[in-house]
């Protein structure tokens, strides 16, 4: 997928967790040479082109393109699994990977699980000692530095996802003029039970900048978000506050 991933993992019986972690490693190779729109022979390559049918691909493709399709109706189109007329679903592709590893991690018996992708991080459990888990928020304007700190206490599911400029530049795009999107924004960083949607949210959430993103984020259930401006503006949802520490 272009980018990194890393696992903390804690507790549980040792061999099974270890053969989890392998399968999830597996499992996001997998992930990435079906859904990979850079790889000729992917599926969704293929798919893309018309020489598969969605009935033709693994069972995974029609998952995330349901998921991608609810993405897009609950945004009003701020969120798109097109670019430039072809099927792209790459907007939602590494959150739905991501979250699919740590839960098969969870499942196999591990008590406490991050994984980060890319800096899109799914928390399960704790990582003991009666610790939460703690999340940085980088800081877009000051490299090296923080933004914030997200923490999980209190609950046993969090995920922190950021889109913007950043690291990629301007790669986020308008979906209804099918360019670049222009906002105030340089991050929009989301925090909710899943990483699939908090990585949705806030992609859908820069391209609709600050005014009109903080707005709709305030409106979702459980979830809290943290958007800075090219202006070094700081604007939050009412309850972020809840999750820093």
């Amino acid at each position: 997928m272009g980018t990194v991933f890393s696992f903390d993992v804690r507790g549980g019986e040792p061999g099974a967790v270890r053969t989890a972690l392998e399968e999830a490693v597996a499992g996001l190779h997998r992930a990435d040479a079906v859904f990979s729109t850079y790889r000729d022979d992917s599926q969704i390559s293929r798919l893309a082109r018309g020489d598969l049918t969605v009935e033709d691909c693994d069972p995974e493709v029609a998952e995330v393109l349901d998921l991608g399709a609810k993405a897009e109706e609950l945004s009003d189109g701020w969120f798109s699994m097109r670019y430039e007329g072809r099927l792209d679903p790459t907007g939602i592709v590494k959150g739905w990977a991501v979250e699919r590893a740590a839960r098969h991690l969870a499942k196999a018996g591990a008590t406490g699980v991050s994984l980060n992708g890319g800096g899109d991080v799914q928390l399960l459990g704790t990582p003991g000692q009666q610790r939460p888990w703690r999340v940085g928020v980088a800081d877009p304007l000051r490299p090296g530095g923080l933004a914030a700190v997200v923490s999980a206490a209190g609950t046993t599911e969090l995920a922190v996802a950021t889109s913007g400029t950043a690291e990629r530049g301007a790669h986020i795009v308008d979906p209804r003029t099918g360019r670049s999107a222009v906002t105030d924004l340089v991050a929009v960083t989301v925090v909710a039970p899943s990483v699939t949607w908090a990585d949705c949210w806030a992609t859908a959430a820069f391209a609709m900048g600050s005014r009109e993103g903080l707005r709709w984020l305030e409106s979702l259930p459980d979830v809290e978000a943290l958007l800075i401006t090219a202006g070094d503006e700081v604007r939050c949802t009412g309850g972020l506050a809840s999750r820093l520490g």
